[in-house]
């Protein structure tokens, strides 16, 4: 079953679009296949690592990321709707401390590739929200770092009405400038 996956303003987060299939029982469509994945992208990518996370309205999550032994996502909603971003946090890159921001729906069924060497977060938009997402490489707590959610610096249009609700880590978050980067 094909899988389209289009390019955002960072070229290597890309947003995957798969076939939906649909009659009068209702739909059907492939969350992942690897060989569609590696011939939508390119990329071969062993995921080693499935999260399910529950959001209520208004939550943030991140900007995460883990120094060491980095973490490509695919995210996909399958309840609400979230603005997922994802901030180039490699050095050496034309487009690093960039960020791009999608919005993901259980609806749109849109999923979104993060590589390796990206901060990531989402806030929930609506209702509470559902996120599914694979992992490239475990989680490793003493790696993991996270950014300022609302750093200046980098400049992230969050889709809010208000303070977002924040886990006691994001509210703790370092600015972009003191981050250990890739």
């Amino acid at each position: 079953m094909p899988v389209t996956a289009v390019p955002t303003v960072l070229p290597e987060v890309l947003v995957l679009e798969p076939a939906l299939f649909s009659d009068a029982r209702g739909s059907f469509y492939e969350s992942f296949n690897a060989r569609d994945f590696a011939q939508a992208t390119g990329l071969e990518r062993q995921f080693v690592q499935d999260n399910h996370s529950r959001s209520a309205p208004g939550v943030l999550r991140g900007l995460h990321y883990q120094v060491v032994r980095p973490q490509g996502k695919l995210i996909r909603v399958v309840r609400g709707a979230i603005f997922d971003v994802a901030v180039d946090l490699r050095k050496d890159s034309p487009r690093f401390g960039k960020w791009v921001g999608v919005t993901l729906s259980a609806e749109d069924r849109k999923q979104l590739w993060i590589p390796e060497g990206f901060g990531h977060g989402f806030v929930v938009v609506g209702d509470e929200a559902e996120v599914l997402y694979k992992t490239t490489e475990y989680r490793f707590a003493e790696h993991e770092r996270t950014i300022l959610w609302n750093d200046p610096a980098l400049g992230i249009t969050w889709p809010l009405q208000g303070a977002p609700t924040l886990s006691a880590k994001d509210a703790a978050a370092v600015r972009f400038d003191q981050a250990e980067v890739y």
